[in-house]
Parts: C-alpha cells; structure tokens; sequence
C-alpha cells in the first residue's frame, strides 16, 4: 500500500483525537467551580486565617495581579478568583501572610512574556493559511497530474500471492499444450533462437464465455513466473481521439522495461474491430486505437520478450489485420468441455466443499451437458448455498439436483398455484415429451420430469444427448422435432384442447427445420446453403442473413419446412396413440409425485409403477456396466464402497484387479 494512502488514512483520526482532548479538557474546566470574590474579601477571609493557598499570575499588559485559590472550607473542585492592583504593597502583604504560615503562595510567570505563547499567537495563523494555500495548491497540481496521465497505459500488474499455475486449470488438456511453447520460450528463448525458430508473437484465445479463457492465460504467466499485465479491450478507447494510441504506446513502453513478459487483452473485440464496415461507419479514435496495436505488434519496431494473449467471444467481427501471421498469428479455440473435461473441472472446484457419501462428480458431470467451467462453479457454489440453508452437514444429491434447475431455469415456484385442470394439463403436456423421449432412439433422453414452475415455465422435460457428438444426422434432427411437439400433441389428444405452453417447443422446431433445408441441405432443394448467418459488426450479431436465393425459391423452401414440420407432427400423434397407456402412466405419476427422475423414469416404464422407498434406484440397474467403462473416480468410489484399504493410492489396473472379484 501506498505510504501516502497511509498517511492521507491517518489525518482524520489524528484531528479527532485532538477534538476529543479538547473536549474533555473544556468538561474537566467546566466542572470546577469558581467563586469570584474582591479584593478586600480576600482580605477578610485571610484576616480570619481561613485562605488554604493561593497561586498568584502577573499580567503586566493589564497591571493586574490574577490571583486563585482556596479556602479550608471548598471542595476539591471549588476555588476562589479576584484580580489585585500591580503594586508594591500588595505583593508585600501577601509575602508576610505567607511567613506567618496562613498559608502557601505560588508564582506563575507572565504567559504573555512567554516566547512560545508569542510564537503560537503570531506565527500560527500564518502556518496555518500557508498550509490551507499548499493543500489547495497540491490539488490543483494532482488534478493537473491526472490530466497529464490520461494517455498512460491502464494496464494492471498482476502481484496477486497465490499464482494460477495449470494444475487449476482443468478440462483444457489440448488447449494447455498449445500454449505450452509460450512458457518454455518465456523461460529459455535462447533455445529456441538458436533454431531460428520464431515464437508467436500473439495468441487469441477464443470460445464462449465462461470457458476459461482469462483463467488459461493467468496460467501462463503463473507458469513461466513472469509480470503479467492484463487490460480489458474498452480499457483504451476514449471520449478523444488519439488518447487510445497514446495508452497503446505507454503499455509497451512499460512492457518492454519489464520483458520477458506477458500482456493479456481481454475481450479484444472492444478495439479490434472491423474498420471502416458496417452501416454504422467508422470510428476515429477505435480504429487510431487499433492502428497504433498493429503497428505496436508488428510494425518497425521489435518487441523481443513481450507475447500478448487476447480473448473474445466474437472472433467474426475483428479485423483481418489483427489475425495475420506476425500478430495474432495462432489461434487457441477454448470450447465447453466434454464429459470428461467436466468431471475434471468438477474436481478442482470440490477441493474445498464437503460432500456426502453418494454424491458422485462423474454422475453430476453426465448431467451437466453444454455447461461451461464457469456454470459448473456456479453449480457446486449454488449447492453449497443450498445446505447451509438447509443445515446440513455435508451437500448431497438433493442439492445438486435444486442447483443445477436453478441454474437452468430458476428458483421453483412453489408459492404459485395451479388448477386442478391446469395442473393435469401440465403434467400431460410433459408427458408426452417423455414419451417420444423414451420411444425414439434419436430424440434426447429423457434425465427428468417436472410440473413445479420454474422461471416462466410451467414445468419442463429435462431431455439430454444420448451421447456428446459433433454431427448430427438427418434422422436424429428429425426425431428431435418429433419429440419436441409430443407436449403438443398429447395436449390435443386428452383433452382436444391446444395451449400457449408449447411456444417454445414450436420455436426450436421451426429454427432446426429451417437450418435442415437452407443450411444442411436435408430437403428435396438439394444439398445447397441457402441461407448463411451475418454478424453485422454494428448491428449485431444476428440482424440479418444473406439469402442467395429468388421469391420463387424463399416459397419452395417454406413448403419444405412446413412438409417436415407436419410430418414430424402426425408421426408424434402415431406414437403417442401406440403408447397412451404409458402417457396416462407418467402423467399420472406426476400428478401424485410432480418431479421424477431418469432412475424412477425407467423403472416406471419397466414395472408399471414407482419402486418403494426401501429399494434403492440405481442407473447401475437397467444397464451392465464393466470396469473399462468407468473412469478412474468413479473405481475409487466403488473400491470404497467395499471397504478396499489403500484404494487412493491404487493405480486403474490394480483398482479394476482388486474389484473383479468383488463385482
């Protein structure tokens, strides 16, 4: 911390320490009493032998003797006070009372012939408007210092004690290696200098929020142990032209004192825009701001040592310039991790949380489909929250469960209540979802089903993946619009009746039938792209799409879409027709029960009812699972289950040979 912060901190309790002696220096003279006599009653009452003492101050300005005191009958706090004319005589007849032991006399000096105390009236107030003058002064001067700097670098050192290092880092394994080359050439560059070897002089870190962008670049410089300066892109542009530039020059200019070292630019498309595109125009001082990065980089000048990391979520609107070989020349794409990555990322934020013995990171990772390191946090987090609430011990499956629908949808809304028609409306509408879920071997399987509200819907189908897969097919992206309108169509069939609550099934439906015809080419227009998606630098992402196409296609294609659409729709009305006896039975069962889960789903389906609360329900169940399928926490978990001493020590193969005979 600054010593000026320190002092600037200490000033204000330094005055009221004063203002409190003052105070209690004024009550303490306030409680003495003091009785205001004359001359010739002090003369009295000494004749009478009754004064106790006296203290005499001369003040020669006035010619006055200040006389106080006592007499044998006060109080402690109780004096006497006359003032005696400066003479001679006086001073005399006091003197002999004191030899004739009546009693004691003391002498103070004048206070006005005191130099202090001529010091203090005549030269303090002139400190003191000087130093009010300083004080006005040096802020002026500050502010003037402030406007000076305003072309300096806004770029922060990193001095925070605990370094990120990649062993906090989890489910990035191939994005790890990639950036693996920074941190050698960071800590030995001769070796790659005598190669002739160049290293990248940037590295753009790319992929949705929340993936671990800005934590993977903490890492590196944690890693190679070097002054790690980071920014955020809107850090540099400003009201001024030209004062974005300015920083831009600063920020190297203290990177180079400094290098080897790292600058770490987050959200760059804040400056890296595009120039000169879109219907908006340009802008001076970003485009000024961006010139002077690219010159910066790549330019005249050499900025040995110096590697910048940048991250965004928006790599389409940056210019080409800022992607060439020579800046940003390699390109890291961070995504959202797969079963594994979370299960690993599942791990690193479990290290401090307490949980209960059947709480399995494995199972809360099969769960968690598109959920990014950040959601996943924001999940444990969320649990942990949830059982101090709930004053528990240790955070189980029930929490997690709440969690992670909290974080998909929302807190539940257990207050609202429904009709008794709405409610059964509800549960035949999830229902028939589930239904086609179970049905169809392409359509997402069904993980749980609930009538409670949550956010703005009324209840909903948690349906996920069957397996994590880059492509999809023609007939899976079929059959998950076929799932998609079973709360529809059971709507229809029970109660031949049609609500809102299917909006949102029928919004996924359309947006998948239209890619399948302009953009997948799985229609009878052939494989062509007829539409492609623009992200309009200006006006955002997804304001407009280039359609390569005449009227008389733009019909044809919505005749596709809507051959798909009723096709897909008379096929979920076959289905659920075939299948009402287990539409009655699941929505039944959640009209007694309002949430069920894939464990209680499946054995609903295979045993016509809801297993008792004494028969545990396990996935492990339905389905044989061998060793070689199990990743290596989820064998420590069995291992301890059955009481294997030395498990966590184990390696896989010793595990799956100690568990062979056990299973």
């Amino acid at each position: 911390m600054n010593k000026k912060t320190v002092k600037r901190g200490l000033l204000p309790y330094v005055f009221i320490i004063i203002i409190m002696f003052g105070m209690l220096f004024f009550i303490n003279n306030n409680n003495r009493k003091i009785n205001y006599i004359t001359y010739d009653e002090f003369i009295v009452e000494m004749n009478k032998n009754n004064v106790k003492e006296i203290t005499i101050t001369p003040r020669s300005n006035a010619s006055v003797y200040e006389v106080r005191g006592s007499l044998k009958d006060y109080s402690e706090k109780e004096s006497f006070f006359f003032r005696a004319p400066l003479a001679e005589e006086v001073m005399n007849r006091l003197l002999a009372a004191e030899t004739d032991n009546l009693f004691k006399i003391k002498t103070e000096s004048d206070p006005s012939s005191s130099t202090i105390l001529l010091l203090i009236i005549n030269v303090l107030p002139i400190v003191i408007l000087v130093a009010v003058a300083f004080f006005f002064i040096s802020r002026q001067m500050n502010s003037a210092n402030k406007s000076m700097d305003f072309g300096k670098s806004r770029a922060r050192l990193n001095e925070e004690r605990k370094k990120v290092t990649f062993n906090d880092v989890a489910g990035l394994k191939e994005e790890k290696e990639e950036v693996q080359e920074l941190i050698d050439f960071l800590k030995e560059p001769k070796k790659f200098q005598k190669l002739g070897a160049r290293i990248p002089k940037g590295v753009l870190l790319v992929g949705p929020p929340g993936t671990g962008k800005t934590l993977l670049a903490r890492a590196v410089a944690g890693e190679a142990n070097v002054p790690f300066y980071f920014i955020s892109g809107s850090d540099f542009v400003e009201l001024f032209v030209g004062v974005g530039a300015s920083r831009v020059r600063d920020m190297f200019r203290q990177a180079k004192h400094n290098a080897p070292c790292l600058i770490f630019i987050d959200e760059i498309d804040a400056v890296g825009r595009q120039r000169g595109s879109g219907i908006g125009g340009g802008h001076d001082e970003r485009e000024q701001t961006l010139n002077q990065l690219l010159t910066e980089m790549d330019g005249f000048g050499e900025n040995e040592g110096i590697i910048i990391i940048a991250a965004t979520n928006r790599p389409d609107v940056l210019d080409p310039a800022l992607l060439r070989p020579g800046r940003f020349d390699r390109q890291v794409q961070v995504n959202l991790p797969d079963k594994k990555g979370r299960e690993e990322i599942l791990e690193v934020h479990a290290r401090n949380k307490v949980f209960a013995k059947g709480v399995k990171l494995s199972n809360i990772a099969n769960r968690t489909v598109g959920f990014s390191g950040a959601d996943l946090e924001n999940l444990l987090n969320e649990a942990a929250l949830l059982a101090v609430r709930r004053n528990k011990k240790a955070i189980t499956m029930a929490e997690i469960d709440e969690a992670h629908d909290r974080v998909l949808m929302g807190p539940a809304k257990k207050s609202k209540k429904y009709t008794e028609y709405e409610k059964k409306l509800v549960a035949y509408h999830e229902a028939g979802h589930a239904v086609l879920g179970i049905k169809l071997d392409g359509a997402n399987d069904v993980q749980k089903i609930t009538i409670i509200p949550r956010g703005y819907a009324g209840g909903y189908t948690m349906m996920l993946p069957k397996e994590e897969k880059f492509t999809a097919t023609k007939k899976e992206l079929t059959e998950r619009i076929i799932g998609l309108m079973g709360g529809r169509v059971a709507e229809e069939l029970v109660f031949n009746e049609v609500t809102t609550g299917a909006h949102n099934d029928f919004e996924q439906a359309t947006k998948i039938a239209r890619a399948m015809v302009t953009e997948y080419g799985m229609s009878s227009l052939g494989p062509m792209q007829l539409e492609q998606q623009e992200g309009s630098v200006f006006l955002g992402r997804d304001y407009n799409k280039s359609r390569n196409f005449s009227g008389q296609v733009a019909f044809e294609i919505d005749q596709e879409m809507r051959k798909i659409i009723d096709e897909c729709y008379k096929e979920a009305i076959r289905i659920i027709k075939k299948e009402r006896k287990l539409l009655d039975l699941i929505a039944n069962t959640l009209l007694e029960c309002e949430t069920i889960t894939k464990e209680q789903i499946d054995y609903l389906v295979e045993h016509g009812c809801l297993p008792d609360e004494d028969n545990e329900v396990d996935a492990s169940d339905f389905k044989e699972v061998s060793l070689e399928d199990l990743t290596l926490t989820e064998l420590k978990d069995l291992a301890s289950e059955h009481g294997i001493k030395g498990y966590s020590k184990m390696t896989r193969e010793e595990l799956e040979e100690a568990l062979k005979d056990l299973i």
